[in-house]
């Protein structure tokens, strides 16, 4: 009976050393203290990358904003770079911002060229972007 007491104890003592765990946003090195950024991409542009046009209508209509960066990209700069020229059209329509550059100064016509996004191009010289 003892022993089974100290094993219970035991591993309820783990148990709750675990909920105690901190989950640490900033890490320090050599004394200079780095934050530690969120890099991954939001559910938005996934859904433009994924090509899935049903969901980003759905997302627009419950006021995602097409302007919104994620990966230093917007929405219009995920859909040029990676040819999705119908959700191109679409987050045009809804007030997407072409002009906008992202961390290395590219636009979204830009990215469309470099990727060969022949599709995404048109859309965009169809707007006299």
């Amino acid at each position: 009976m003892k022993k089974t007491i100290l094993i219970f104890g035991a591993a309820c003592l783990l148990a709750v050393s675990g909920v105690y765990a901190e989950n640490k946003t900033t890490n320090e090195l050599n004394g200079t203290t780095i934050n530690v950024k969120n890099l991954e991409i939001n559910s938005f542009c996934k859904a433009i990358l994924k090509g899935d046009i049903e969901t980003v209508k759905k997302l627009i209509e419950l006021g995602e904003d097409v302007n919104q960066k994620s990966l230093g990209m917007t929405p219009a700069m995920f859909a040029a770079r990676y040819n999705k020229a119908e959700i191109l059209e679409l987050l045009i329509q809804n007030g997407a911002n072409l002009s906008t550059k992202n961390d290395k100064g590219y636009t979204a016509k830009k990215l469309a060229k470099l990727s060969k996004a022949t599709e995404a191009l048109a859309v965009l010289e169809g707007h006299n972007i």
